[in-house]
C-alpha cells in the first residue's frame, strides 16, 4: 500500500485506497475526495467511479517518465516569449556613448585601485597605465585574504586568470585592444558551467559536479578579453545565502549574510574582491544582494541574455545579469554579454543602446505612489531619492501596478518548474543533504510543488498573459518607472512579464547595511534605465562608498 501511495503522490493527489488482489494497479480503488478537498473540487462516488480508468493509465505513464532521466540543462518543449501582442523590437544599433572619464591616474595605493569602477580602470588599461597582471594579482591577493572571511569564493582560478591577464597585456602591448573589459578581473556565480573546473550550485550533492563546456557568457567575456578570477557562491540551488560551506557575508557587516542567491557576487563586488560579478535573477537573487551589498545590479529583459551553460531553476523566470560599482558599469558589462548564441532559444535578438547624454529630462517617469507612502523601512531613504529626482528636473508621476490580478497565485509558475528542474533530487531524497532543511527552504518547497495540478500551472499562465498585456499598456505611457525595491508585488509582477530593472544604494539602514530602490524599464531599454541610474549616481555618492573593514587594508 505504501508504494502506490507514494507514487500517487507523484500526480498530485492524496489518495486512500484498498487492498488488491492479484494485480493490485489494476485493482486498486482511488478516493479522490481528500485530494478534491485540497484542489478546490468537489466530485460526486459516481464521478470518482468514472475517473478510475484515467488515474491507472495515468500512474503507469508517471512510472515512465520517472523510468526516463533527464538532466537539469534539458528545457522543456514550450519557450517563454515575454513580448506583448504587436510589440516592436528596436533592432536598429546606434554608435554606443558610454560616457567615460577623459583621464584617469592612479591612486596612490592599490587599496583604492581595488575598488576603482569597470569605466575607470578600462581607461588605466587602455592608457597602459596598468597591466592587466597587476590588476588580476591585486584582486586575487584580495580574495586570498578576504575569501574566507566573507566565505564567499567556491573556486580560485588564479592559474587560468594569470594566464588570461597575460594574453591580454601583449595583445593591449602590440596594439590590439578589444574594448572596455579588455583584461579586467571578474567573478561569476558558481552555477556556470567552466570547462575543466566544478560547478557546484552550492549545494552538497553537486559539489563535485564537472559539467561539459562554459557557459555562453562566460565565453562572451572571454571575447571581450576579460579575466575570470573565481567562481563565487550561491545559496545551495539559488536560494539565499547559505551554501555547503558556509553563509556568506555581507561586507558592511560580517555578522549577516548577504542574502542571495547572488550572494558571493554582491559581496565580492562591495568588498573590492572583483572589478564587476555575474548573477542571476529568478525571483530577486539579483536585486536582494546587490541591495544588501550596497552594489548596482542590473536584471535584464528576459531573453536579453543567454542561460546556456547555467543552472535552471525556472525556464520561464531565469535571467542574468551584471553586478558592479556603477550602472554604466552595468552598461558596459551587458554590452558584452548580450544577444543570441544559437542554443538558448529564449534569447531574443534586439539591440542594445546607451548614450550618456540622453536627456533625461525628456522622458517621462512614473513611480509607484502607493508603495512609496506605505509604513516600511526604507521609507525614509526612499523618499529622500524621490527628492533627488525632483532636484534632476524629473518629476515622476504616480502610477500603480495592474489591478484584480492574483499576483500570488502566480507564483505557482515558479514553484513547479524548480520542482521539475530538480524531481530526481527530490524522488532519490538526495534532497536530504541541502544545509537548509527548514520549512521554507527547497527540499519542503519541491515537495509541495509536486500537488500542483497541471491544469492551474496553466491557468496561472493564462493569467501570466494578461498581466504582460496590462504592463505593455502601462508602459506605453511610460519609459520608466522608480519603485522601492521591495514590498508589494512589483518584485514578482516584473520578473513574471520579463521587465529589465537596475538596483541601487541609495543610503543605509539603522545597522549599518545599505539600502536600495530599483528603476524598472520597458522590454529591451535596459539603456534608459541605467542612464536614469547613472543620473541618479552623479547627483550622490553612495555607489561610491566602500565597507571600512574591507577599504582600510
Amino acid at each position: 500500500m505504501k508504494r502506490y501511495y507514494s507514487v500517487f503522490l507523484l500526480i498530485l493527489l492524496v489518495v486512500s485506497f484498498s487492498k488488491g488482489q492479484q494485480n493490485q494497479d489494476e485493482d486498486i480503488y482511488f478516493d479522490t475526495s481528500q485530494a478534491e478537498a485540497l484542489f478546490d473540487l468537489n466530485f460526486t462516488k459516481t464521478e470518482r467511479d468514472s475517473i478510475q480508468d484515467g488515474l491507472k493509465s495515468n500512474l503507469k505513464r508517471i512510472k515512465a517518465l520517472h523510468a526516463f532521466s533527464l538532466k537539469n540543462e534539458t528545457p522543456p518543449a514550450f519557450i517563454f516569449n515575454p513580448l506583448p501582442v504587436g510589440f516592436k523590437i528596436d533592432d536598429v544599433q546606434k554608435a554606443l556613448n558610454f560616457g567615460l572619464p577623459v583621464e584617469v591616474h592612479l591612486p596612490e595605493n592599490d587599496t583604492e585601485l581595488a575598488f576603482y569602477t569597470i569605466a575607470q580602470l578600462s581607461v588605466l588599461v587602455r592608457d597602459k597605465k596598468v597591466t592587466s597582471t597587476k590588476l588580476t594579482k591585486l584582486y586575487l591577493d584580495r580574495l586570498k585574504k578576504f575569501g574566507d572571511t566573507l566565505e564567499c569564493v567556491v573556486t580560485l582560478l588564479e592559474d587560468r586568470a594569470l594566464e588570461q591577464a597575460a594574453r591580454a597585456d601583449e595583445e593591449i602591448a602590440a596594439g590590439n585592444y578589444r574594448g572596455l573589459l579588455h583584461g579586467i578581473p571578474y567573478g561569476i556565480k558558481d552555477l556556470f558551467t567552466l570547462e575543466g573546473y566544478k560547478t557546484t550550485w552550492g549545494a552538497m550533492a553537486y559539489k563535485d559536479q564537472m559539467l561539459g563546456n562554459s557557459a555562453t557568457v562566460i565565453h562572451k567575456l572571454d571575447e571581450a578579453g576579460a579575466v575570470l578570477l573565481v567562481k563565487l557562491t550561491l545559496g545551495a540551488l539559488a536560494m539565499g545565502d547559505v551554501w555547503y560551506g558556509g553563509k556568506t557575508r555581507n561586507p558592511w557587516n560580517p555578522e549577516q549574510g548577504s542574502s542571495g542567491s547572488s550572494a558571493g557576487s554582491g559581496a565580492a563586488t562591495a568588498a573590492g574582491l572583483v572589478a564587476f560579478a555575474i548573477g542571476t535573477e529568478t525571483l530577486g537573487s539579483i536585486v536582494s544582494p546587490s541591495t544588501r551589498n550596497g552594489v548596482t545590479g542590473l536584471r535584464p529583459t528576459f531573453g536579453r541574455v543567454s542561460r546556456t551553460g547555467a543552472m535552471a531553476l525556472s525556464w520561464t523566470m531565469d535571467k542574468a545579469g551584471p553586478m558592479c560599482r556603477s550602472a554604466q558599469d552595468c552598461a558596459i558589462v551587458l554590452n558584452a554579454i548580450y544577444g543570441p548564441d544559437g542554443m538558448d532559444q529564449a534569447v531574443i535578438n534586439a539591440a542594445f543602446n546607451y548614450n550618456a547624454d540622453l536627456d533625461i529630462g525628456s522622458l517621462k517617469i512614473g513611480y509607484l505612489k502607493d508603495l512609496f507612502e506605505r509604513k516600511y523601512s526604507n521609507r525614509s531613504n526612499d523618499s529622500i531619492t524621490l527628492r533627488v529626482f525632483h532636484e534632476l528636473g524629473i518629476h515622476p508621476e504616480p502610477v500603480s501596478l495592474p489591478e484584480n490580478l492574483p499576483y500570488n497565485a502566480m507564483l505557482m509558475i515558479l514553484a513547479a518548474e524548480s520542482a521539475a528542474a530538480f524531481d530526481e533530487f527530490t524522488r532519490s531524497n538526495n534532497d536530504d543533504l541541502l544545509v537548509r532543511q527548514d520549512k521554507s527552504a527547497w527540499p519542503s518547497f519541491f515537495r509541495g510543488a509536486r500537488f500542483i495540478p497541471a491544469v492551474e500551472y496553466i491557468q496561472a499562465n493564462r493569467i501570466r498573459y494578461l498581466l504582460i498585456e496590462k504592463m505593455n499598456a502601462l508602459f506605453q505611457k511610460y519609459d520608466a518607472i522608480i519603485t522601492p525595491s521591495f514590498g508589494g508585488p512589483q518584485l514578482l509582477a516584473t520578473n513574471l512579464t520579463g521587465h529589465p530593472a537596475v538596483v541601487l544604494p541609495n543610503g543605509f539602514n539603522e545597522k549599518g547595511s545599505p539600502t536600495s530602490f530599483s528603476i524598472i524599464g520597458r522590454l529591451f531599454q535596459e539603456g534608459t534605465i541605467l542612464v536614469i541610474a547613472s543620473a541618479y549616481q552623479q547627483a550622490t555618492a553612495f555607489e561610491t562608498m566602500k565597507p571600512p573593514l574591507f577599504s582600510a587594508n
